[in-house]
């Protein structure tokens, strides 16, 4: 067997003696339906959308719902769609990875036509113009990770193949949303049709992120005298361009050797992953966790899939914003983090591995459910208890899932202020509730200064994550050394000052007495930090 379209249609019932779940509809008349008619064409191809939209998309042509499938294109890494998509006709495998330690198994065909987004490249390009072109597009969604939608610098220095596009105008732009914006200009051209720009990334307020970028394209053209003067307006016109929020939540670590092993057990050929030359690792299999949440705000100008009937909500703006920080300030974020840092302490390399250790476990479920629920913000269309009950019962300890506190651990000190600041803003703001009453958010805070000492809890040394303030934080912490001898903890008070870091000042409101004592018990010695644990988080937690 093979994962192309004819082996899928020659050993339709090899496929599935094998287990797999397989396309339901018609695939010529949804292929040409698509090529016709666009609906929804998505940039950035890589692992969340194979997994989630692209399976969501499939779900709704088997039921129905659907008559034309996706189109994606990608932008940065061409050899994606070289080298994965199109050897197998766009086909991919989705290895659900279940907690109950099954995996479900799918062979997901519901992107009909994949393209590459190079203005260099005239037969790419001039059908992607074509697609935008086309009355019938509703949607362009994106996954390009919230560094893609930047067009600066942190000095505010436009990137040089930005500022390049500006200068020279919509024709054959570098960058990758001067290209994106390209588009969208060719469809301005073809009667200012309307479109719906989605920000599907995990980020804050992604469509205002997407749509400052575009903006700032579409003025500098025009002020440049680079595209006709109603390009901006248009824009700037929600009746015919918008750019919804979403919050989006599914777990697709990089493709696993053991799922790739799994599946080779069934025979599949040409499943081998490969390394681009820049450095993506890319698969025909992508495997997820059964868990995802799309929300979505109900801001679309030309007309909407009907993807509600495929599990992802449509809402308001305010909703949105309250999901968001119901998930990234409470129910999820904050406890990944505090497993992150702890992790790393105390040797683990697998998040699922550290819900094995009761200390831990109990940790992420005080954090959760009795500091974070008395404030957290209720979105009302998901329930925040159970939101906290399935990511701690069924996502976080899913051994499947090879995730590491190392990786969640990257930028902490850009974390560590939406993900526990925004609790204790709360708390300090409330008439009832006490911030001298949270006692594991702080135990968080020490302990992300006793990992910036880059020592384990065995006394061995480690390389912290990557962190944009990681070297400048660090030497806060330079002078001191795993002893029970008296420390001289003043050194600490300008970094606990810091509002940018923890969301507040811990000086100010009397924080930082409490994590300068935690520090200094999870730095006595080796072996600190474990009895540090003992001694502060209950052995049992009554929720």
């Amino acid at each position: 067997m093979e994962l192309t379209l004819k082996s899928l249609h020659d050993d339709r019932d090899a496929f599935l003696a094998a287990g797999y779940h397989l396309p339901e509809f018609d695939y010529d008349t949804v292929h040409k339906n698509t090529v016709e008619h666009p609906h929804w064409i998505h940039f950035g191809a890589g692992n969340i959308f194979r997994a989630f939209q692209a399976n969501v998309a499939q779900n709704l042509l088997n039921s129905g719902v659907l008559d034309t499938g996706l189109i994606a294109a990608e932008g940065y890494d061409y050899e994606i769609i070289e080298k994965s998509y199109r050897p197998h006709d766009n086909l991919s495998i989705l290895a659900t990875l279940k907690a109950d330690n099954t995996v479900e198994k799918t062979i997901v065909g519901s992107i009909m036509e994949s393209l590459i987004l190079d203005s260099k490249n005239e037969a790419e390009y001039a059908r992607l113009r074509e697609i935008f072109k086309n009355p019938s597009l509703q949607m362009a969604s994106f996954t390009i990770t919230e560094k893609g939608y930047a067009t600066a610098n942190a000095k505010g220095e436009f990137f040089p193949a930005v500022a390049a596009d500006f200068e020279k105008g919509p024709e054959a732009p570098e960058s990758y949303l001067g290209k994106v914006v390209s588009l969208l200009y060719t469809r301005y051209t073809h009667g200012a049709l309307p479109i719906a720009m989605v920000s599907m990334d995990n980020c804050s307020h992604n469509g205002d992120k997407l749509y400052a970028a575009v903006n700032a394209f579409a003025k500098a053209w025009t002020d440049n005298g680079l595209v006709e003067a109603g390009f901006l307006g248009y824009v700037n016109d929600q009746t015919k361009v918008t750019f919804p929020w979403s919050m989006i939540d599914k777990i697709t670590p990089r493709p696993d050797a053991k799922v790739e092993a799994m599946l080779a057990e069934d025979h599949i050929g040409g499943l081998d992953a490969v390394v681009t030359s820049k450095n993506t690792y890319i698969a025909p299999f992508v495997n997820a966790e059964e868990c995802e949440y799309l929300v979505i705000e109900d801001a679309f100008p030309n007309g909407k899939p009907a993807l509600n009937k495929g599990g992802i909500i449509f809402t308001d703006r305010a909703t949105v914003d309250k999901v968001e920080k119901m998930k990234v300030c409470t129910c999820l974020n904050p406890l990944h983090t505090a497993l992150a840092i702890y992790g790393c302490l105390l040797g683990y390399t697998l998040i699922s591995e550290e819900m094995k250790n009761p200390l831990l476990k109990n940790m992420v479920e005080v954090i959760g459910y009795k500091e974070g629920l008395p404030v957290v913000v209720n979105p009302g269309i998901l329930d925040p208890k159970k939101f906290i009950d399935e990511v701690v019962n069924v996502r976080i300890p899913n051994p499947f899932l090879p995730d590491s506190p190392q990786r969640i651990a990257t930028d902490t000190s850009q974390k560590l202020s939406i993900r526990f600041g925004e609790t204790i803003k709360a708390y300090e703001a409330s008439p009832d509730l006490h911030t001298e009453d949270l006692k594991l958010i702080p135990l968080v805070y020490a302990g992300w200064l006793r990992y910036l000492m880059g020592i384990d809890d065995e006394g061995r040394e480690f390389t912290p994550s990557s962190d944009p303030l990681l070297e400048e934080a660090r030497q806060y912490v330079a002078d001191y050394e795993l002893s029970f001898s008296p420390k001289d903890l003043s050194k600490l008070d300008a970094l606990l000052a810091n509002e940018k870091i923890f969301g507040v000042n811990l000086h100010a409101i009397g924080m930082d007495t409490l994590v300068k004592q935690y520090f200094a018990e999870l730095s006595s010695g080796v072996g600190a930090v474990a009895t540090a644990l003992k001694k502060y988080v209950p052995e049992k937690v009554t929720l």
